[in-house]
């Protein structure tokens, strides 16, 4: 036990010398979780703020080419410019000043009406009153294009959301004319004898807490994720310090004394471990205290805190295997930096921190269930929005672990072997 608080301290006094390791792991990662979640929080939010500007160039000025208007107005996400060419608008959303451009085609709502009366005509006719309702159009109708324009650097989720959105609405026009055509046909113009209101609706149903719905938010998603990713980047410090401990002498040192390597590990494990704890409570009070000051939702932990540094303790102790093992393996600082911050990325992209698991092809989410940062990330999103209790995240904390013990013996076999040489 001597030993091993001995080297505690030497990797405590190490530490607060390298004022560039202690910027990176607890000033970058704050800066980093506040400028994301300040980013991708209109994501999460129910009300847009900004309104994105659309071009119209309306050809046909009737009650589709309304309808879709005021549709787009109605939603509060896009502010309608009104434009008479379409050439001009082509141009200048090819150029990105602007993200979208809509056209509606000339004499869409006449000839739509057109189309849906010989529909009903047809219709009618099946059932026998061919001789009461006269055909009046039989000429072959040519089918429309409402034509959008989307800036080439436009996602693929805006464009859908966008297509989906006029296709609701014309859809919805659709069925109300059709509605209409067999009243007329029918000779009940004064009286509505259809109920053209929707009759299938949707609701989201969210997960509850003590009677009150937990709606997730920017926060719970942003704070575990980069939590993690800080948290694994401690690798790079640690790493780094290993590698000057042999470059500079002070690991051959070491060796002369009676201490095994698994004490020297066990020392820098417990001040790297305290490390990461820090970061975790940082990173929390930050999401709980300054967010709501700048306009974000703030961090709920009530309830979560005990189960919520148990996820902590065990992925600082999986990220701290696999930086001894960089330490061990690496000869010199070119490698071990370089590398543990181009790794951290790798698992961070795997594990679901950049991009969420399930938009992954299939591949990439089997990959992503071999990174730590994947099992530690579900740990957290099952306590912050799950509400899970200890047995549902032993499953994670277990792998994390494992990766910490496999790490830790491989480094201990590694450096034995090496030494025996």
């Amino acid at each position: 036990m001597h030993k091993l608080l001995a080297s505690t301290y030497k990797e405590a006094l190490l530490l607060s010398r390298d004022i560039g390791g202690l910027a990176i792991l607890f000033v970058m990662p704050l800066v980093l979780v506040v400028t994301i979640t300040l980013i991708q929080d209109s994501t999460f939010k129910t009300i847009n703020d900004t309104k994105i500007p659309v071009l119209i160039v309306d050809n046909d000025k009737g009650t589709v080419a309304n309808h879709i208007l005021e549709g787009l107005k109605d939603s509060g996400s896009f502010d309608v410019i009104m434009s008479s060419s379409e050439e001009e608008v082509e141009a200048m959303v090819f150029k990105g000043e602007y993200q979208l451009a809509i056209i509606i085609p000339n004499q869409l709502s006449t000839d739509l009406q057109k189309k849906i009366n010989q529909n009903v005509e047809g219709i009618l006719s099946k059932f026998g009153l061919e001789d009461e309702v006269e055909p009046i159009f039989t000429t072959e109708i040519a089918h429309k294009e409402v034509r959008l324009y989307f800036d080439p650097a436009t996602q693929m989720t805006f464009k859908n959301s966008v297509k989906n959105g006029i296709d609701k609405m014309i859809s919805q026009i659709e069925t109300q004319s059709i509605y209409k055509a067999f009243q007329e046909q029918l000779g009940e113009e004064d009286e509505a004898i259809f109920d053209t209101g929707s009759f299938i609706s949707f609701r989201e149903i969210v997960l509850k807490k003590d009677d009150k719905e937990m709606m997730p938010n920017s926060s719970q998603h942003n704070v575990p994720a980069w939590t993690l990713f800080a948290i694994f980047f401690i690798i790079v410090p640690l790493s780094i310090n290993m590698v000057k401990e042999k470059t500079q002498g002070t690991f051959v040192r070491l060796r002369t004394n009676p201490v095994g390597y698994a004490t020297v590990l066990g020392g820098k494990t417990l001040v790297y471990l305290c490390v990461c704890l820090v970061q975790f409570t940082l990173m929390l009070l930050i999401g709980v205290y300054l967010f709501p000051t700048i306009g974000l939702p703030e961090l709920d932990v009530s309830g979560r805190l005990p189960l919520l540094y148990i996820v902590a303790l065990f992925a600082g102790l999986a990220a701290i295997g696999l930086g001894l093992l960089l330490g061990t393996v690496a000869k010199t600082q070119e490698q071990s930096a370089p590398f543990g911050a181009t790794f951290v990325v790798i698992l961070a992209a795997l594990g679901g921190v950049w991009v969420p698991v399930f938009v992954m092809p299939k591949f990439m989410q089997a990959l992503s269930n071999i990174s730590p940062m994947n099992w530690g990330l579900n740990g957290f999103y099952d306590v912050f929005l799950r509400n899970a209790r200890f047995v549902d995240i032993l499953p994670e904390i277990t792998l994390l672990l494992l990766f910490f013990l496999i790490t830790s013996i491989i480094s201990i076999v590694y450096n034995e072997r090496k030494n025996a040489v």
